[in-house]
């Protein structure tokens, strides 16, 4: 196996302000307690190729909501690779949890943006049988998986990123 990332935590300036934007039922002091409980994601079994993003606080969606999960971590990466974001694969098959934008692309530039890289993750439950989707704080929610990728032998991208959503221009 080619060990090509690490991911790390934001700052903690940085995932209170990210909180705070859509969930001002928090405290500060709870947010400082959710930061200093989130864990970097893992793997749970050697053969595992995904990387489990963990809840930092827990959350209830009923069909048809969406929640936008800061997540609070950044992945450090070698340029050539991509972490691509996916629903843990029991909530889809469950409750038919889904990303938002289908999968989350987390491009290698991504970690040196003005939001530290910060992974904020957006999810609907588009269950079609009535089903109350509930993650405990700590729980796994999503997972990433690295994968390298290749260019075209005539590509001459020299552009600069500054931020998620849109920051390339297109």
């Amino acid at each position: 196996m080619k060990r090509i990332a690490q991911f790390m935590k934001v700052s903690q300036d940085l995932f209170r302000q990210a909180v705070q934007e859509d969930f001002s039922q928090y405290t500060d002091s709870e947010i400082v307690q959710m930061y200093e409980g989130l864990r970097l994601p893992s793997r749970a079994t050697r053969g595992s190729a995904g990387y489990d993003f963990y809840a930092p606080f827990a959350f209830r969606l009923k069909p048809g909501e969406s929640i936008k999960i800061p997540t609070g971590i950044r992945a450090k990466m070698d340029e050539g690779w991509v972490l691509k974001l996916y629903p843990r694969s029991g909530l889809g098959f469950k409750y038919r949890l889904q990303m938002n934008n289908t999968v989350g692309i987390i491009d290698s530039d991504y970690f040196f943006s003005d939001n530290e890289g910060h992974i904020l993750i957006k999810m609907t439950n588009a269950s079609r049988e009535g089903k109350t989707v509930e993650v405990a704080q700590g729980a796994g929610f999503a997972q990433g998986i690295f994968l390298e990728y290749g260019i075209t032998v005539d590509d001459e991208a020299c552009g600069e990123r500054n931020g998620g959503f849109g920051s390339t221009g297109m």
